[in-house]
């Protein structure tokens, strides 16, 4: 597994769940250090004992030498970062191409080569060139094996997916035969229990992750504008929710309100298959409106947590619920926290926010000025407003009477809609939700 970051230590832990012997590259001598001393550089729930029972039993090793991993090695995994290119938003290949060249240059017998980053149309095939050019006498094949991690629940998704999806270059000599065969052994403990494993071609492979991740981000943009809607008409966006996801043909999930969608992977995968479309001359109008309404968004719920301090935060006390895009999980890639909490900082807002485990993450990301607490109620103490902006149950846990006794204010802007309306009346709130009367 080349790269210990969160979708490659996920994968290579699971995989030695299976029963597999694997072992992870990671050049980032801090990371690999970590690892070797079994502490985990990343939250997400349960990773750390999966990591240490096969550490343990001898199945899961990490080092920083490509060549000493990969020799006798049947698939080779790629699991690299690939973030947006800086001026057009495309997904920067380098960490993949160079990953490749060390590959080849260390490879011995024959490997599949496996890209388990999200990469654009085409990079398999340019894997299998890069390598050729660096070594034309290898035997090898590659394939394209998307992840569908959820942050927070990654170990019950690679465990339980919903679906495996493996690309397979038809036009090897074999078909692809030898890259059915690997990964399909690899891959049996989930045919056990059923798990759909689909053999499609590399192009196809490449473009599922994008349109599944697409897609969600547009139902994501759809509620929220629908949420928009039951506020001017007096509906219940979440009964309206119930409504549409009865439906078999919509389904019930991420049918949520909130400020925007955000995360390693929605914003930047809507945004690298624009670019994709664009450039096959096939644009996809659908998900460029959706990138521009999730970001319009974010901006607009600054605007919203002033109009219900009365047009104005200057002066005000704004306790703040959460910090990361999700609960779960410390990832603060572009979560609706930082432009909200950016803007209202600019307007002169005193922030005082918690997160249960974002905060160290958070702090180089957000204005100098905040204040870090201990607990939500710390957050809360002579707070003229209370924001909510991540879903963690431990908020949804806390009694509106408390909030009253430990508040200045009487102002909540609910932005997960995780509070019950009449019981934040009954307590004396002015509670704002989103789609909610």
């Amino acid at each position: 597994m080349i790269g210990g970051g969160y979708v490659g230590l996920v994968s290579a832990a699971c995989f030695a769940e299976f029963g597999n012997d694997v072992a992870v590259v990671e050049i980032d001598p801090d990371r690999l250090a970590a690892l070797r001393d079994g502490r985990i550089p990343i939250y997400e729930p349960g990773l750390d004992t999966l990591v240490a029972d096969n550490s343990r039993a001898g199945r899961l090793s990490f080092g920083a030498d490509i060549a000493e991993a990969v020799t006798g090695a049947e698939a080779i995994f790629i699991a690299v970062g690939t973030p947006p290119r800086n001026g057009d938003g495309q997904a920067d290949l380098t960490y993949v191409h160079q990953a490749a060249r060390q590959i080849a240059r260390a490879m011995g017998g024959h490997a599949v080569i496996v890209t388990k980053s999200t990469v654009p149309v085409g990079t398999s095939r340019r894997i299998a060139e890069i390598v050729r050019e660096e070594r034309p006498d290898l035997d090898f094949d590659v394939a394209s094996n998307p992840e569908f991690l959820r942050e927070g629940s990654a170990i019950g998704d690679f465990m339980r997916p919903d679906r495996v999806i493996v690309g397979v270059d038809e036009n090897a000599p074999d078909g692809g035969a030898r890259t059915r065969g690997v990964l399909g052994a690899l891959y049996r403990p989930l045919s056990l229990i059923e798990a759909p494993v689909l053999f499609v071609k590399l192009e196809t492979a490449e473009l599922t992750k994008y349109a599944s991740n697409s897609f969600l981000a547009m139902k994501i943009s759809f509620i929220n504008e629908m949420a928009d809607l039951c506020d001017r008409v007096g509906a219940d966006v979440h009964d309206l929710a119930r409504g549409m996801g009865l439906d078999g043909r919509i389904g019930r999930k991420f049918l949520h309100p909130g400020p925007g969608y955000g995360g390693s992977c929605f914003p930047k995968d809507t945004l690298a298959l624009t670019r994709i479309a664009q450039e096959a001359g096939a644009p996809t109008r659908l998900i460029e409106a959706t990138v521009a309404v999730n970001d319009a968004r974010k901006i607009a719920m600054a605007g919203r947590i002033a109009a219900a301090c009365g047009g104005s935060v200057r002066g005000k006390r704004v306790a703040v619920l959460g910090l990361t895009f999700k609960p779960e999980t410390d990832d603060m890639r572009e979560a609706p926290s930082i432009p909200i909490l950016v803007r209202l900082a600019e307007q002169g807002a005193q922030i005082r926010a918690f997160d249960p485990v974002g905060m160290p993450v958070a702090r180089p990301l957000l204005p100098p000025g905040l204040t870090y607490c201990d607990s939500a109620l710390d957050a809360a103490q002579d707070a003229d407003v209370l924001l909510v902006l991540t879903e963690w149950n431990e908020f949804r846990a806390l009694p509106p009477t408390q909030l009253a006794a430990t508040m200045r204010g009487r102002v909540v802007v609910d932005l997960r809609n995780i509070f019950d309306p009449a019981a934040m009346k009954a307590a004396g709130f002015a509670y704002q939700s989103l789609g909610r009367p």
